[in-house]
């Protein structure tokens, strides 16, 4: 085997973005999606259609650098800043993001919210299973604090103008409470399974409310695309 060869294998190629092998990330479901180019692929696409260059992005739930790498190597961003609320899974971002190049993204564990302050986050095996929410039948699964900062002031200070989240479930609390005003478009991840109709009309409320409207050629399923009037 060549060294050429061998520094391929060190890869999953996926859209053509490259992921590190990982023993715990680059389990078999991960990594046979991110081989056939359909990992994330509703959001994917929904970036595509909606990002554009010069966008300032924040991405909330940044799980394995997916999107960040995607839209800051398909467009040509200003800069994408990621919220993730698992540490364990930042070194692996990080590390995506230097292979791939990508010079202008800014990742910090924490999530935004209303106000300062930390929050419980759950900690599962696989990691990605982790999350703010104590699942159905769960006891005193373990748990780290994790730092909140004002979404407000987050927002104003990085000067966002793209939002895309997925943070499994804990949108229906979230977006409400965080100023969309200045939001050029978004994309988010529903959870209607955990959230339910009320919970969904409250997400499309926020967005409409903030002068954001649904975009239906980014939508697709539970992942759903909103864009400003203008």
């Amino acid at each position: 085997m060549d060294g050429e060869t061998q520094k391929n294998d060190a890869f999953i190629m996926s859209r053509g973005m490259k992921f590190p092998r990982h023993p715990e990330i680059m389990q078999g479901k991960i990594r046979r999606m991110l081989r056939r180019g359909v990992y994330e692929r509703k959001e994917s696409e929904a970036a595509l259609r909606v990002v554009r260059a010069g966008d300032v992005v924040v991405e909330l739930g940044g799980g394995i650098g997916y999107m960040s790498t995607l839209v800051a190597t398909k467009r040509k961003i200003e800069s994408v800043h990621v919220f993730e609320a698992n540490a364990n899974l930042i070194p692996y971002m990080k590390q995506v993001h230097e292979v791939n190049g990508v010079t202008n993204a800014h990742v910090t564990n924490a999530i935004l919210g209303p106000r300062k302050g930390k929050v419980d986050f759950y900690i599962r095996e696989p990691m990605l299973g982790s999350s703010m929410e104590v699942l159905e039948g769960e006891v005193d699964p373990p748990s780290v604090k994790v730092d909140v900062l004002n979404a407000k002031t987050t927002f104003k200070d990085i000067g966002a103008s793209v939002l895309i989240c997925d943070i499994e479930g804990a949108e229906v609390d979230l977006i409400p409470s965080i100023d969309l005003t200045g939001l050029r478009a978004a994309i988010i991840e529903t959870h209607p399974q955990w959230i339910g109709p009320e919970g969904i009309q409250k997400v499309f409320r926020a967005f409409m409310d903030a002068g954001l409207t649904y975009y239906h050629r980014g939508s697709e399923g539970k992942v759903v695309a909103f864009r400003n009037r203008w």
